[in-house]
Order: C-alpha cells, then sequence, then structure tokens
C-alpha cells in the first residue's frame, strides 16, 4: 500500500495572463512535513486552495489518500486541519464561541489540547472576533486547525501577524505535531521558517515549480566548501603551487575558499597539515543560498 497522502499531477490553475500555477507534480508521504516556499504571487495559495478542494483544477489533478479533492471537498475538509492565507470567521462575537462551535462541528468533546494551546500561544479567547488584531486572529486560527488533533495539517503563511516570540512557540507545536507523525504542508515566504521543521521544501516561482529539495541534502552536501585562512600571504602561495585537483577561489591575501567532494575531504585535511594555517571554517549552505542557485541556473 503505498504511503503517499497528497499526490498532485500535471496540476494546473490557468487564469490568465500568466498567473496561476501550472503542470505541477508532487507528492507528499505519510508522516512528512512539506514547505511551499516561493514570492507572494508564486502560486503557493493557489496551489493549496486546490488541495483544498476550494478551485477546481483547468486541468490535471490532485488527490488526497486517492480521493479527488474538488470532488470530494465535504469529505476531505473533515479529514484536515487548516489554517487560511486570509482569516474570515463567521459572525460569531468571540473566539470562544467559534472554537466552541469548531469543536461541535468536529465532535471533539475534550478541550484540553486546545486549552494549552490557548495558554502556549498567549490567546484571549474572550476577545470579541471583529476586532482582533491579525496576531490574535491567526492565533484563533491555529487553535482551530490543531485542536481536532487532525492527521492532516495544511497552513498557508500561517505566522503572519505573529510576533517574534509567538512565532518560536509556533514553531515548536508544529515540529511536535511532525514528530508525531503527521503530515504537514506549510506555504510561507521566509525560509528560514521550513529550515528547522521540514523533511523537503518545494520551490514555486511563477507557478511552476523551480526545485524540490530534500533538507537533509542541503544542509549535508555531496560537495563541502571550506574557507581558509593561511597564517601569512606566502603560506597560501606556497600551497597555491601545489596541485590542486578542487576548484579553489582566491579570497584577500591570506585566504581561498575551496570546493571539495565529502568522501575526498579528510584526505585533503592531511595534506593540509603541512601548512600553517589561521583557521580553518566550513561554509555551511543555506536553503536561501541553495535556491538562489537555482533561481541562476534559471536564468532568474
Amino acid at each position: 500500500m503505498s504511503d503517499v497522502v497528497i499526490r498532485a499531477e500535471h496540476l494546473t490553475k490557468d487564469y490568465d495572463l500568466g498567473r496561476g500555477v501550472f503542470d505541477l507534480n508532487f507528492e507528499i508521504h505519510k508522516g512528512e512535513m512539506i514547505g511551499l516556499v516561493g514570492t507572494n504571487g508564486a502560486g503557493k495559495t493557489t496551489t493549496i486552495r486546490q488541495i483544498m478542494g476550494f478551485v477546481k483544477p483547468s486541468s490535471g489533478s490532485v488527490t488526497i489518500n486517492g480521493l479527488e479533492c474538488y470532488a470530494n471537498a465535504d469529505i476531505i475538509s473533515k479529514q484536515i486541519g487548516y489554517v487560511p492565507g486570509e482569516i474570515a470567521f463567521p459572525d460569531l462575537r468571540t473566539g470562544i464561541s467559534f472554537l466552541k462551535m469548531q469543536a461541535e462541528l468536529h465532535g471533539l468533546k475534550d478541550l484540553s489540547y486546545a486549552n494549552e494551546l490557548i495558554s502556549r500561544l498567549a490567546l484571549d479567547p474572550r476577545a470579541n472576533l471583529k476586532r482582533m488584531s491579525k496576531g490574535m486572529k491567526q492565533k484563533t486560527a491555529l487553535v482551530a486547525a490543531l485542536m481536532t488533533d487532525p492527521d492532516i495539517i495544511i497552513m498557508d503563511e500561517p505566522t503572519t501577524g505573529l510576533d517574534p516570540l509567538m512565532r518560536e512557540q509556533f514553531i515548536e507545536i508544529i515540529k511536535e505535531q511532525h514528530k508525531r507523525g503527521k503530515t504537514i504542508l506549510m506555504s510561507t515566504h521566509v525560509y528560514e521558517e521550513v529550515e528547522d521543521t521540514c523533511d523537503r521544501v518545494i520551490l514555486l516561482d511563477f507557478g511552476k515549480i523551480i526545485d524540490i529539495a530534500e533538507l537533509k541534502k542541503v544542509a549535508n552536501p555531496e560537495i563541502q566548501e571550506f574557507e581558509i585562512a593561511f597564517e601569512s600571504p606566502e603560506e597560501r602561495e606556497r600551497f597555491l603551487k601545489e596541485k590542486i585537483e578542487y576548484p579553489c577561489k582566491e579570497e584577500g591575501k591570506r585566504k581561498i575558499r575551496i570546493q571539495i567532494p565529502r568522501a575526498e575531504t579528510p584526505g585533503f585535511m592531511k595534506r593540509l597539515a603541512d601548512f600553517k594555517l589561521a583557521y580553518i571554517d566550513e561554509v555551511h549552505d543555506t536553503l536561501a543560498k541553495y535556491f538562489g542557485r537555482k533561481f541562476k541556473e534559471g536564468g532568474r
């Protein structure tokens, strides 16, 4: 039995004039946390709305647990904890009223986890729904999405409006959900929000998938880059006169940057023992740098 929970095949929603998403192909497996990143207008919300069954694709398909999303939107919505990008609450007086209504719709009797989330997010649910700040609305939507303990969690820019402390608290909460085996899709335009949480990240640009990156491979690339500072310019020149079979770039009078296949790093370090060094540092890759290279490769 396949462990694919969400599958998009040639998924397209064409709004004309180059707007929409085009020929998206990806799979999200059970227990995975996937980031969906891109600038504003890249197609993140359009993709999520099709997964939720709110929007009918122009062509292609997207399924959750084998069910076509648009045709089975009512069934699918009951399986998902969803945080929309644009929050519009019903005409209820307080956050408490809204959360109670959500609990009743899902047949939720035990509100202990909801109360824990309210406390951790410093939410005052007694506040008037219509007068809530953007951050308070976001917190209320997060509690509503997570309190029913759904197996699938889909969030569109969930940290918008949250202050830095609440963002950290949210990340801790979502990490806990990930550890519990939940299948999670989170869109954001902030790379740092997905670097420490996701298994893979889908990069969208102008409605198309530019790359799907595995975070472990980004953090531990096959090619390692090092910055090496020698004790003197003369020592660096002595090194450069050696036969260097790796890509090497001079920086300043004493430094170089060099790229070495991971498997060959130990042997290279032994060679460096013959030289006087001030320091050697590995230059760690980040998701922003990785995707920056992908943009350049695509001529962007």
